[in-house]
């Protein structure tokens, strides 16, 4: 339930439509958010649920999804849209109105898309399925009653490089037993410039949700938590990375088997230049929130931000949290430990040809993402192949492929395609089919008739 302060906010109804399924909308208005300068900082969301589908595969939890994450979000100072049960035509208006929306806000506006329901895959296409539909109906009528990801939202939207766009896809099944089967997980994808893209569970993968009205799916759960919970240094960025951790936890620990077994592993792709707080400080808050931390705490934190080699973040990282037990950074912290650890396996594994020398760049040459890899991003750690490609050198194409590796053994399965692409270039087709199921079991199709060209 929402408190009474939320309730005293302004609400405006209105209906999109008047189908069989009864779809509505509402709006949830919040007072802007001030951020630590003038200007008033835009924050605006669409959340639509889909949940009334043909027995048996409608989802009881989408409701109380929709409804918990707009409180969650009204009160870090978003103006928020609910929608529900949009069929086909229905969603497309909405989701068209919003990125109008998008496009008419100020380059500092944060933007939050937020879609539940069943989400599949077809011709490596992402749908996300319009109420009604039967996820199990032919592959011409599912993509002729869903609204493509891809083209319909991620492309349309603007870059945002000074703020952020953040798409979150919570595509679940209530079938555990189909589950268990489904090859139907949405296909992995990159973020545009300025955004992040979250999926409740990998690529490839389903994600499950409870049979009844009452609960909320496990990853809207955590993420309803996670903001509720955020600390004033919280970035959106480490929101995601902690939610995805409370998903897997909470799974990995049910009591069910079943749910153990199906354990879902959030995917997020981040493309964000910047650092977004997900409760910006108002003018004059910013000296309240930071008595909490002393000086030295204070650079110690700023000194870890500008490492670049991940055996040294890893162990700078161990220090902080062994002086500082109790740091209100402690959480941030962690991931700076954890995201230092797994760049620093994939290191030392045998397929990836990178060395300390490669985290080095020429100022104002890929610095950012260089930080972000050493951290293990996966998405950073493709950007930085590239930028390396365009070098047109030997020593460039070197390293771009071993980036690449890096990228691959990090999850990013279009990076791994790449590499597949690369081996086939130089001859190497052993290595290029190694490099291709790894793609495929990181849960990347690249579109079909593209002659092993990616779009």
């Amino acid at each position: 339930m929402s408190s009474p302060s939320l309730h005293r906010r302004r609400l405006l109804v209105h209906l999109v439509g008047v189908a069989a399924l009864g779809p509505w909308c509402r709006h949830l208005r919040a007072r802007p958010v001030q951020t630590t300068g003038a200007h008033t900082q835009h924050r605006l969301a669409l959340l639509v649920g889909n949940g009334d589908y043909p027995s048996p595969h409608d989802l009881p939890p989408i409701s109380k999804n929709v409804m918990d994450l707009g409180d969650a979000l009204l009160a870090c100072g978003f103006d928020v849209t609910q929608a529900m049960n949009l069929d086909q035509s229905n969603l497309a208006r909405v989701t068209a109105e919003f990125v109008d929306r998008v496009r008419q806000a100020p380059p500092n506006a944060v933007t939050l898309f937020y879609y539940a329901g069943h989400g599949l895959q077809v011709d490596a296409n992402n749908l996300l399925l319009g109420s009604g539909t039967s996820p199990a109906a032919a592959r011409a009528d599912l993509l002729a009653r869903s609204l493509v990801l891809q083209n319909k939202l991620l492309a349309a939207l603007p870059a945002r490089p000074q703020a952020l766009n953040m798409t979150v896809i919570d595509a679940c099944r209530t079938d555990l037993r189909r589950a268990f089967g489904d090859r139907d997980g949405l296909n992995q994808v990159e973020a545009p410039l300025g955004s992040l893209v979250c999926f409740s569970t990998g690529a490839g993968k389903p994600a499950v949700s409870p049979a009844s009205p009452d609960q909320n799916t496990f990853y809207t759960a955590a993420l309803v938590k996670g903001l509720r919970e955020a600390q004033p240094h919280t970035t959106f960025q480490e929101l995601f990375r902690l939610v995805k951790l409370n998903v897997e936890h909470t799974m990995q620990n049910h009591p069910l088997q079943a749910i153990r077994q199906l354990a879902q592993q959030p995917f997020i792709a981040d493309n964000a230049p910047e650092p977004c707080l997900v409760l910006p400080p108002k003018v004059g808050e910013v000296q309240q929130s930071a008595v909490l931390i002393s000086p030295e705490e204070q650079a110690r934190w700023l000194a870890l931000q500008t490492i670049g080699w991940p055996v040294d973040l890893l162990e700078q990282s161990k220090q902080f949290l062994t002086q500082y037990p109790a740091s209100p950074l402690r959480d941030s912290v962690q991931l700076l430990r954890d995201g230092a650890q797994q760049a620093l396996q994939v290191l030392r594994s045998n397929g990836v040809a990178l060395y300390k020398s490669s985290f080095v760049a020429p100022a104002a040459h890929g610095q950012p993402d260089l930080l972000r890899a050493a951290r293990g991003d996966k998405d950073a750690a493709a950007r930085i192949a590239r930028m390396h490609k365009a070098l047109g050198t030997p020593q460039g194409l070197l390293r771009y492929e071993g980036w690449l590796q890096y990228a691959a053994a990090l999850g990013n399965g279009i990076a791994s395609y790449d590499l597949a692409l690369f081996y086939r270039e130089t001859a190497q087709p052993l290595r290029a089919a190694q490099a291709e199921a790894q793609a495929v079991a990181l849960g990347y199709s690249p579109p079909r008739g593209l002659d092993h060209a990616r779009k």
